[in-house]
This record gives structure tokens, sequence and C-alpha cells, in this order.
């Protein structure tokens, strides 16, 4: 028999049971109820976000099921010219492209995998908005659909430009509307012809194809050369740049036993940090990278997004990189401040330089689909431009203008000085190899005309100095966007 003191304690210890219960099951449900939200805004999102990422992956089997009820759609510029379309006779369809290898990496291709905007827009093109009767007859008889089409942001007078600019030269030019971020020229060469890849295909991905394939543009690593004084100029800015201090050039420069020389070892004399750098003198941004406080570079370079993934929806798309660290000698440091050293960035990372500098600072993500439209031209789908964010202050980019500006009116670049709009930009000349005669020619800057504005980079591999190569080609780009 318990004890009276037993008994009265058991009325406690059940309730103390029961609350101990109690607080286990609402705990269990409030984490059922927690997980269960979750997944209904992970669902929201997905949904309004992520879908058509992931049905328009190259992976998902539904793309080969849609491709058996659907004629792929057309692939347009803005101005209406025709880039790609499908031949249908009823059984077999071949992918046409009527511009051939002017479009080639940015347009692409659909055959042996895929790549550019062929890619990048698979789900549109294989999606359909045809007239609902028209698809229920279609349906109704086993014929396929009509894909939509897909309008891209590329002006065809500036691809021609750029184009037939770079003539038999490698490399590559991007052109951007910089207050939205619309891609209006990709070119990469060497380039295909993308009607007949899948006949070269063994020897476009052969060792000795120059890698055809690689769209130089978004993919190729390159020294920035002379245009990296941009980023060394804002570094320089940040350091308490002196108005007061001049700099003298007698062409060469050495420090701790290595010396850099000005371009054709040409002597600038006494000059102003503004003229310095309209002039491109290496030696005064090698005297300036020795000054500049620990990190000053990098940290300039990474405002600018080198070491970060390009905030874009265009697929293939390479990091810059900037690598030098605070125990970086002399010979490194001096280098780096003119654009030679380990850095590397590619055509579509010095665009997005040049274009966050006439954007006051404030970086629009690149993009190249505008639209999509059905079989009857009917607008289904329109993409809006994105602000990635203030990347550097409006001083600084006011700044920057400025220096760029003086590069057209006094400098390297007067061969882009014109009274038709205004320009403003930076050459490069980016040695690759020991042999200080080999040097890649680059051009970045942008120009606007009554409010209407395009940024431009350019790289002519082994072409020499950017103010005789590249310069002149992007202002034949500039011209063809802004004469209309």
């Amino acid at each position: 028999m318990r004890s009276n003191k037993e008994e009265i304690k058991t009325p406690k210890v059940r309730r103390k049971k029961r609350r101990s219960l109690n607080r286990e099951f609402a705990v269990v449900t409030y984490s059922m109820i927690a997980l269960y939200l979750a997944l209904i805004v992970y669902f929201c999102y997905f949904v309004g976000f992520q879908s058509e990422a992931f049905i328009n992956h190259s992976s998902n089997p539904r793309l080969s099921v849609m491709s058996e009820h659907t004629i792929r759609g057309d692939i347009k510029t803005s101005d209406n010219v025709v880039l790609a379309h499908s031949d249908y006779d009823g059984k077999n369809e071949t992918r046409v492209y009527p511009k051939g290898r002017e479009y080639a990496h940015v347009v692409g291709f659909s055959v042996n995998g895929m790549s550019g905007a062929e890619k990048d827009a698979n789900f549109y093109l294989l999606r359909s908005h045809a007239f609902i009767i028209d698809r229920l007859k279609n349906d109704l008889f086993e014929k396929k659909n009509e894909g939509d089409n897909v309008i891209l942001t590329l002006d065809s007078k500036a691809q021609e430009a750029a184009y037939n600019g770079m003539g038999s030269y490698k490399g590559a030019v991007v052109a951007m509307d910089p207050e939205t971020g619309k891609i209006l020229a990709m070119v990469s060469k060497p380039d295909f012809d993308p009607s007949t890849i899948s006949q070269q295909w063994e020897s476009l991905t052969s060792s000795s194809s120059e890698s055809i394939l690689l769209n130089r543009a978004t993919q190729g690593l390159y020294p920035p050369g002379s245009t990296f004084k941009i980023i060394t100029a804002l570094a320089y800015d940040r350091n308490g740049r002196n108005d007061n201090v001049t700099f003298d050039c007698s062409g060469d420069f050495t420090s701790d036993g290595f010396t850099i020389h000005c371009y054709g070892n040409k002597a600038h004399g006494n000059q102003s940090f503004e003229t310095a750098f309209a002039n491109s003198c290496n030696t005064t941004f090698a005297k300036i990278g020795l000054v500049l406080k620990k990190n000053s570079l990098k940290n300039a370079a990474e405002d600018f997004l080198f070491n970060t993934d390009i905030p874009t929806d265009i697929s293939n798309v390479k990091s810059s990189s900037f690598t030098m660290d605070k125990s970086a000698n002399d010979a490194l440091i001096m280098q780096t401040s003119i654009g030679q050293g380990n850095t590397l960035a590619t055509p579509l990372q010095m665009a997005l330089v040049a274009s966050t500098v006439a954007n006051n600072g404030y970086l629009m993500e690149p993009y190249y689909i505008d639209s999509i439209e059905n079989n009857n031209g009917i607008n289904v789908k329109t993409f809006k431009p994105v602000e990635y964010g203030r990347l550097i202050s409006k001083k600084e980019a006011n700044r920057l203008k400025k220096y760029m500006r003086k590069v057209v009116t006094e400098g390297t670049g007067t061969g882009l000085l014109t009274s038709s709009y205004k320009a403003y930009g930076k050459t490069g000349t980016a040695e690759f190899s020991s042999n200080k005669n080999e040097a890649h020619s680059w051009f970045v800057g942008f120009a606007n005309k009554n409010g209407k504005k395009i940024a431009v980079s350019v790289i002519m591999e082994g072409a020499g100095a950017g103010s005789s190569h590249a310069l002149p080609l992007a202002k034949k780009i500039i011209d063809s966007y802004l004469s209309k």
C-alpha cells in the first residue's frame, strides 16, 4: 500500500508529465507548420523566379518533348532582322542562319549541344502562343505548332560595324546601353558558320581549332593593359589625389631593379595626373601604384566586380581576376598598375566598367533577350532592365568621366573626337609575350548624343596600339549606332 505522501504527489507528477507532453506536441506541431510555410514560400519563389530557368536547363527532358510538338521559333534583332529560323517540310526540321558568321557566337547553335541565344532562349523558342484554335487544330491532326519568336536587344547596324571592322583579327567586341544593360552588339573572332556546324564539328573541336567555338566576348580572358588605368585612377582618387602634384616622365622608370617603359619609350615630360591619364603614361601610373595604400587597387577592382560572378542571365560568362596581394614586390605592383601583371579581364567586364562610369556609378545587369512574340508578331513577354546597384559614387564617376573625356580631346583617343556626339574613352596596349612588339589593341569608352548612349569594349589580338586599331573600330560602332 502506497503512503499518503506518495498519493498526494501523484496528481502533480501527472500534471507535470502532461505539460511536458503538451510542450513536445506543440514544438512538433509548430515545427511542421514552419516547414510547411517555408515550402509554400519556396514554391512561390520557384514559380515566380526560377521555374523558367529550371525548365530551360539543357538536361531537362521536357525540352526534347516540346521539340516534338513545336517548330522552333525565329531569333531576330531589335530592328527585325531574322538571325535564325526553321525550315520544316512536315517531317524534318532544319535550322537556318541567314546572317551566317556575323552573329555566330551571340546567336549560337542548337545541334551538338547548344550555345548563345539558342541555348539561353531554348524554352521560349519551343513554347507556342499561336492562336488557340490553330493549336487545337494542329494537335488534332498531329501537326507541329509554330514556336514563339525571340527578339534580341542587338542592333543590326552596330553588329555589322563591329563584325566587319574586326576584319581578319582575332578578338571581340561588346557594345551596350549603359542605362538599360541591353547588349547592342557582340562579336567574337575567329568565327564559324552555324548552318554547317554539324559537318564541321570534328574540326571545330579539335586541338588545332584556335578555340573557334569560344565566345571571346564573354569567355576570353586578357591582360586589360592601359584600360585598367581607369581602375588605378579610381584607387588614386580614393587615396587623396593632390591636384598640385605633377609627374616627370623620361620614358622609363626603374624601381627595385625593374623598369617600366612608356609605349614606344616616349618621354611625356612634366605633366599633371589628368594629362598623364590622357597620354596613358606608364611611368606615372607605375609610380602611383607604389604609393597607393595596400589593397587599394584590389578594392577598386573588386568594386568593378573583378573576382565576382557577373550579374547576368547570359550563359558561359567568365569572371575577371585580380590576384595581387599585400606581399607583392615593386615589379608586380608597377605592372599591375598599368594593367599587366596577373590581372585578366573579359571584354564584357571592361564594357561594364565603361558602362558604370557612363551611368553615374550604377551598373545595369547586361542582357540580350529583349522580348518574346508569337508567330503573328504579338508580344507575349518583355524583359525589363534590372539595376544591379551602385558600384562607385557619382562623384567618382564624374571624375573618371573627366579623365576619359581628356583622353579624347587631348590624349591617345583624339581619333574619336567629333562634333557629332560627345565621346569618352581609354586606349590600351596590352603586352602578352616577352616580345615587346607583340600586344593586344584595346579600347573601352562610351558616347552620347541627345540622350542616346552606348558603351563599347574592343580588343583586337596582336594588333598593337589601341589608338591605331581598337579605337577606329569603336568609332565605327558608335557612329553606326548614334547616327540613326
